[in-house]
């Protein structure tokens, strides 16, 4: 079991903090400041470390070089995003903008001890030219075979990229990829949610801004592009970027500089842009909700990743690492899938994509009784096929009739005990696909009419014979 500290001086934060991490099977301790924390624990005995920035006394970065080698997790406001990114800089492994939402906590938590996050501090000691990024995406297709020897191609090149693709499809890791196998992985890439930042804030965000420039504004800051010069801004959701701020980044995408809110003098800046939506932006150009001409700057290179329905290969590859990755995290060993959740696994829709996989599994593995992960505890909403289509699938390639059977028995048998018996008898010797193929319907509605009539399916010994 992982252990984490939470160091936050906000009492109502900190214990809200604390009853999701517990929730969540991680083991918890906590403190008020950055004092408090390396006066009561051994900083080395944690896994992971969650500070506020601004704490009473030292503040949260103090921790990255008392604590080490355990990575550092810094909670900030919009307000002092940009000092976030100067904390990222000193070493801490990445940076949660508050108020966050339960997911988005729990994805980066996971991600930093998954070791999918980057440490800068590590990231400094790489060479220049390395093109051996760290970040894996899991999958073999022909799809994900592709989509792989095309990061690599755009990796070599500062071309600005446009990812598109589902809600939890993995477009982060695809941008995380890109930017560790470019000639820029020696400086750590910045993440920007622009559907997370309020519309208000997003321009000084971006951009930075002068004193003086609105209510508010007591001092003047850089913003996220200054602060990723040499390096890679992404931009995730980049369909939800305002107007008014489209219009700057359209100018910083032709002129390569960038003016803050409330100056007059511009700054060259060197800064890779990768963006990312899931929206399709052509649309919303033709809705006048999207600039067009940015649409056709962001438009160079254009990734496209898969939804996982569409990576029937990959998902049981992607389930078995993400269970050995969630057992890892836990402290248990020797979990598996029973039969039939792999197969309901094989035929779900994913909706939520590789995100929605990663949380069943780790619900299923907090849920199972022992080591089998069952298709109960998996919780998978699964729709119940239309049984009238099913039924005219079946009825349309029904085999011949069983000859043992009269001919009053066989004008007797319903649909359901036609099936049933069929499968039965000749499941023995053929594979689903062929028992599928032979009552013409997909191995889907093959496995969904077992499921409503209760029919076993063969032993796993039996099925390695066929």
């Amino acid at each position: 079991m992982s252990r984490i500290l939470i160091v936050e001086d906000e009492a109502i934060i900190r214990a809200a903090l604390r009853r999701l991490l517990e929730k969540n099977n991680f083991e918890v301790e906590d403190a008020a400041s950055v004092d408090e924390a390396t006066r009561r624990f051994k900083l080395e005995d944690f896994n992971l470390i969650i500070s506020d920035l601004r704490l009473p006394g030292a503040p949260g970065t103090d921790l990255i070089e008392l604590a080490k080698s355990v990575p550092v997790l810094i909670m900030t406001s919009y307000a002092s995003l940009r000092s976030a990114v100067d904390a990222m800089k000193l070493g801490a492994v990445d940076y949660i903008a508050k108020p966050f939402d339960h997911d988005e906590m729990l994805l980066a938590v996971r991600s930093i001890l998954d070791g999918k996050t980057n440490n800068p501090v590590q990231a400094n000691t790489l060479q220049t030219n390395t093109n051996a990024g760290q970040t894996h995406i899991l999958g073999s297709c022909a799809a994900m075979q592709e989509l792989a020897k095309r990061i690599t191609k755009i990796a070599r090149t500062h071309a600005t990229v446009l990812i598109q693709g589902e809600s939890g499809t993995g477009k982060e890791l695809a941008a995380r990829s890109i930017h560790e196998q470019s000639d820029r992985a020696h400086i750590p890439m910045i993440s920007v949610n622009c559907a997370a930042i309020p519309e208000s804030l997003i321009e000084s965000e971006l951009f930075g801004h002068e004193k003086g420039a609105f209510t508010g504004a007591n001092v003047g800051r850089s913003g996220l592009l200054e602060a990723a010069d040499g390096g890679t801004l992404f931009l995730d959701e980049i369909g939800e970027l305002p107007l008014e701020a489209q219009a700057r980044l359209l100018r910083f995408l032709q002129e390569g500089e960038i003016r803050r809110v409330g100056s007059v003098h511009s700054k060259k800046v060197d800064v890779r842009l990768i963006a990312a939506t899931h929206r399709n932006l052509k649309e919303l150009a033709k809705q006048n909700q999207f600039r067009e001409d940015l649409y056709y700057r962001l438009y160079v290179m254009e990734l496209r990743i898969p939804p996982l329905r569409e990576r029937d290969s990959d998902i049981l590859e992607i389930a078995d690492q993400m269970l050995v990755n969630a057992c890892r995290r836990m402290n248990v060993t020797n979990y598996h899938f029973s039969h039939e959740a792999r197969q309901a696994m094989s035929t779900y829709r994913w909706p939520g994509n590789v995100r929605e996989l990663e949380n069943a599994i780790e619900r299923a593995v907090i849920l199972a009784e022992g080591s089998l992960i069952t298709l109960d505890v998996l919780g998978l909403d699964i729709p119940k096929a239309s049984l009238d289509e099913l039924e005219t699938q079946f009825a349309a390639r029904i085999p011949e009739p069983d000859a043992t059977l009269s001919t009053e028995e066989q004008a007797n048998l319903s649909l359901d005990d036609y099936f049933q018996r069929f499968v039965i008898e000749n499941q023995d010797k053929l594979s689903e696909t062929e028992l599928a193929k032979k009552l013409g319907v997909s191995r889907k509605c093959l496995w969904e009419r077992r499921q409503k009539l209760g029919i076993p399916r063969k032993s796993k010994k039996q099925a390695n014979l066929l």
